[in-house]
This record gives C-alpha cells, sequence and structure tokens, in this order.
C-alpha cells in the first residue's frame, strides 16, 4: 500500500477546444505508474462512491486515479448531450491521461452506470494507451437493453434518470425555479405529472427515447454496439441479477466472447443497480454477497497494467452468485443445455384461487383445455413491485399482489428436491386480447411453507397486436437455489406500472393523469388441449 497524496484538480483541452476538469488522486512514490480514468456526468466528487471504493483507495494500491467530468457536466465546460461526444472525449481524455507526469503510459478505465458507456465508447477509438476496461452495468444496444424491455418503454428508470439529469442541468445553469421543481419531482416518484420534463427540460433525451418506441437508424445509431464490432480488449464485465441494464452487460460479454482473441471475465452478484450489498429489497443474501470488485478490479488491473501474474487467466472466465444457496460459483459458459418445462393448467379460476392455477411437470396425460380470464383497468393496474426494472428493485414479498383479480398465478407442488435455475427463463404464453394491443407481464416466484411469495426474476413483453402463435417472454436472467419443500410460482397480469408504460389498448400511456384513451383490456389465457402455455426453466 502506498501512502496518496492530497487531490489534485487539473484540466485538459479536447480537440474542439472544450475545457475538460478532472481530480487526480496519486500514490506518493517517484516511480511510475498505470492510470485509471473514470468519466462520468454526476459531479467528480462522488466517484461512483455509491458502489466502489473511493479513488485514494485505488491510488494506494499503486495507480494513478483520474476522475473526469465529462463535457457540460460538473465543472467541465461545453454543453452536454447524452452519449454524444463520448466516442472522440474518450479518446482525447486517454491520451492526456497518458502522458500525465508520472504515468507509464498505460491506461484503464472503470465505472458503472453512464462511467461504464463512457468506457465503451471510448474503446470504439482505440486510443492505443487504452489497455483494458472494466464496464459495469451498461447498455450493449440502448434500444434492447436500456430504454425499452420486450418492445415496452422501461417509464420509471428511464423517467427517474431523465429527471436526475434535467435537475443537474438546472443548477449547473443557476435557473433556481426549474431546478426546486424538479427536485421535487425526484423526490416524489413515481410522478403525477412527467409533462414537467417537457415544460422544464426540453432538451432532455428522454423526449427523443419516447418519440423512437421502435428499434429503428437513432437507436443504431447510439449505441455503442455497432462500433464495438473490431475492438479487441482484455474485459472484466460485472452485472447484478436485478440491475435493470443486466440484459446489456450479458449480450456485451458474450459477443465479445465468442470473437475477442482477449480474456472476457463475467462476475454478476445478486445485486441491483445500486448499492452491492447483502441486502437487495427485503431479502439478506449474508456475508458473501457483499461486492468482491474493488479487489477483484485492483486483480484485474495488476494482471493487464502492471503485467503481474495474478492468476486470474487460469481460473474459469465466469463467476456467479447463486441466489438461496449464497454462494459465489465459477463456470467456464453461460450455455445451459438442461431445460425443465412446466406446463399451465387451470380450472379457469387462476385470477380468484390460489389452487386453481397449477404448474404442471412431466404431465401423465394431456392437460384439459381451458382458459384463464383477466381484466386490466388502467384505473388500478398492477403495482411494480422488486425485480430489476423498477424503484425500489430487489427482492420482495408479494403475495398480496398475487391476490388481486387481475393477476393469474400458476403454482407448482412443493419440491421434492433442491432446484437450480440458471440462464433466462422463458414463459409461452398462448392468449388472446379483446383490444388491438397488449402487455403481459410474468413473474417467477418462490412459495415458502409459510405461504410467503417471493419473487425471483421477470420479464415483460409490449404485443402490437393479437398473434396466431403464443408469445414468448424472455425473463431476465438469474441464478438461484430453490430449496425442496419450497413451490415454483408464474404470475401474469396485463400491467406493471410503473416500471414499464402501461398499456391503453392503442399503445403506451405515459401520463397516468391521462387515462381518457385507456381502455378496458380482457385477456384470455389458454392452458392445455393442443394450446399449451408453459414455462421453460434452464435447470443445472
Amino acid at each position: 500500500m502506498y501512502r496518496v497524496l492530497p487531490k489534485q484538480t487539473a484540466s485538459m483541452y479536447t480537440r474542439d477546444g472544450v475545457r475538460l476538469d478532472a481530480d487526480i488522486y496519486r500514490p506518493d512514490a517517484a516511480e511510475s505508474f498505470p492510470v485509471l480514468l473514470m468519466r462520468q456526468p454526476y459531479g467528480r466528487a462522488i466517484a461512483s462512491t455509491v458502489v466502489y471504493a473511493h479513488p485514494s483507495w485505488y491510488a494506494a494500491q499503486g495507480y494513478i486515479v483520474v476522475i473526469q467530468d465529462v463535457r457540460g457536466r460538473g465543472t467541465s465546460a461545453g454543453e452536454f448531450k447524452l452519449f454524444a461526444h463520448e466516442i472522440a472525449d474518450g479518446e482525447d481524455s486517454i491520451y492526456w491521461a497518458a502522458h500525465l507526469p508520472g504515468s507509464n503510459g498505460k491506461v484503464g478505465m472503470y465505472g458503472f452506470s453512464y462511467q461504464g458507456m463512457t468506457q465503451l465508447y471510448a474503446a470504439v477509438a482505440k486510443p492505443s494507451a487504452l489497455k483494458t476496461i472494466c464496464p459495469a452495468m451498461i447498455g450493449y444496444d440502448l434500444y434492447t437493453d436500456w430504454a425499452y424491455e420486450g418492445g415496452a418503454f422501461c417509464l420509471q428508470t428511464n423517467l427517474a434518470w431523465a429527471i436526475q439529469l434535467a435537475t443537474e442541468t438546472a443548477r449547473l445553469r443557476h435557473d433556481h425555479t426549474a431546478y426546486q421543481a424538479l427536485l421535487t419531482a425526484a423526490r416524489n416518484l413515481p410522478l403525477n405529472n412527467p409533462e414537467i420534463l417537457q415544460q422544464l427540460a426540453p432538451e432532455s433525451f428522454y423526449h427523443e427515447w419516447v418519440a423512437h418506441p421502435q428499434a429503428d437508424n437513432y437507436w443504431e445509431e447510439l449505441s455503442p454496439k455497432r462500433h464495438l464490432q473490431a475492438v479487441d480488449l482484455p474485459i472484466f464485465h460485472i452485472g447484478g441479477w436485478f440491475d435493470t441494464y443486466l440484459r446489456g452487460t450479458l449480450r456485451f460479454y458474450q459477443d465479445m466472447a465468442a470473437r475477442s482473441t482477449q480474456p472476457q471475465h463475467l462476475l454478476v452478484g445478486p445485486w441491483a443497480h445500486l448499492p452491492w450489498g447483502r441486502k437487495v429489497g427485503e431479502v439478506d443474501f449474508g456475508a458473501k454477497a457483499a461486492s468482491p470488485v474493488d479487489r477483484m478490479q485492483i486483480r484485474w488491473f495488476d494482471q493487464f497494467l502492471k503485467d503481474i501474474d495474478t492468476g486470474l487467466l487460469r481460473e474459469s472466465s465466469i463467476c456467479l452468485f447463486e441466489m438461496g444457496s449464497n454462494i459465489w460459483h465459477t463456470f467456464p459458459n453461460l450455455n445451459t443445455a438442461n431445460q425443465k418445462s412446466y406446463f399451465l393448467s387451470t380450472t379457469g379460476l387462476a385470477s380468484i384461487r390460489e389452487d386453481s392455477g397449477i404448474l404442471i411437470q412431466n404431465p401423465q396425460s394431456q392437460i384439459q383445455n381451458s382458459v384463464d380470464v383477466l381484466v386490466h383497468d388502467p384505473w388500478r393496474p398492477v403495482p411494480s413491485l422488486g425485480g430489476h426494472a423498477g424503484l425500489s428493485a430487489g427482492v420482495f414479498e408479494r403475495s398480496h399482489l398475487d391476490c388481486r383479480s387481475d393477476v393469474l398465478t400458476y403454482t407448482s407442488t412443493l419440491l421434492t428436491e433442491d432446484l437450480h435455475i440458471l440462464g433466462e427463463v422463458v414463459v409461452e404464453i398462448d392468449c388472446y386480447a379483446d383490444q388491438p394491443s397488449y402487455d403481459v407481464c410474468a413473474v417467477l416466484s418462490q412459495v415458502q411453507p409459510d405461504g410467503k411469495v417471493y419473487n425471483l426474476t421477470q420479464g415483460y413483453i409490449h404485443c402490437p397486436q393479437n398473434t396466431a402463435v403464443p408469445i414468448k417472454i424472455q425473463l431476465q436472467t438469474t441464478c438461484v437455489r430453490i430449496a425442496k419443500g419450497n413451490a415454483l410460482r408464474l404470475s401474469l397480469s396485463a400491467a406493471c406500472f410503473p416500471a414499464y408504460a402501461m398499456n391503453s389498448g392503442n399503445g403506451a400511456v405515459l401520463n397516468s393523469n391521462d387515462l381518457r384513451n385507456a381502455q378496458v383490456i380482457t385477456l384470455t389465457v389458454h392452458c392445455g388441449g393442443d394450446r399449451n402455455s408453459q414455462i421453460f426453466l434452464p435447470v443445472i
């Protein structure tokens, strides 16, 4: 461990003459060191310490640590526009960091969320000094991984983030009226007046995201995915089972692992977007769930920035926290060949009685053809609770939601042996709605002997029209052990609000104060016969 010098503040200028400011933390030693760079939009003093150790800790491990305000944020000059300048500004910042006094010319980057995205964009330019990155909780394809899920707009997370950025913009502009109104809105989510962004932040990215509900050229140009195809770096990928952006983390990892010549490692813990601790929602996953990321990142940087043989290249590339057993496990890959199917069966009262809807594995005979009907009332939509898509994320007791008559529940018999799930759960539902458009939310839960129900993973799909084929809902990838003596439950609803924009029967409702065109939606789910609905579990 090195002593760390007092923090310094330094500035650089981009190729178009914009000043970017940074704090620099240095070891108190005469030797040269690699540089760790974090570029972020939230004020560099915070330095992502909501999930990482303070930069001075990283400096004490023998690194020059640079925490930089991106263009138009903090004290950096210029105009902030979401992701627009991060390729060129990232390249310029890496060149500058590599040539700081005391630098050995090698640069690594770390950070999560927007700070993770700045790593991807900087890597696009392939600066020679950038040797490795450690992006956490990122969007690879911004449409499918960040803004929308299953074609549905991720209302609560997008709106909350847009208000946060707009509030900081108002503060930097010294617009006290707008700042106070936006701050009040940020502290009273979910909003009753999302139009506040239109009034006080007309330049917000939010309006563009809402205006592009399809995966069109706007998203292709904005996303880092298309630009990263020629990039080949050693990358440490970090995610959380209840993170909103886990889809992006896993898709980026899988894409890079398939084509990269450099090591690609993946770590996924039982965390929401923040913080990264042992308790997520109402469940405590134990001491081992505390974040190992800081020490693992130092080991990674020692390997690729200091050329120290840390041994990590001889270890399995995937490390996952299995919830339920609350143990970290290593795997050579994410492929799971084994699948268990559970078929939905019902007496037709799955919205009324817990014993009506049943999950049946390996039925001895054909399941009787039957239907369940749920009615979605836009005046009282099924509320979001936990999972990955809303605030607050994580695991919560949800038996009170499963008792609602607009939620269909299907429960298995008690498990006679432990069930280990690893991978992407898929729900296939044969259903029909009486409106042109509808949504379906699917939640997989564990039912305890005492009747308490805790969500494990969920998924959501926007169906723009009725089809003759069953719909497939991809649930968030998970890794969990369900102990024998518990049961599985699948819960289906036509809303999960405000995590996702509610479907009016003709499209998304972004303003819950305006329900003039919102229709009651009657959804019919078919079970058994030649119209099976089922759930596919990837098991180990």
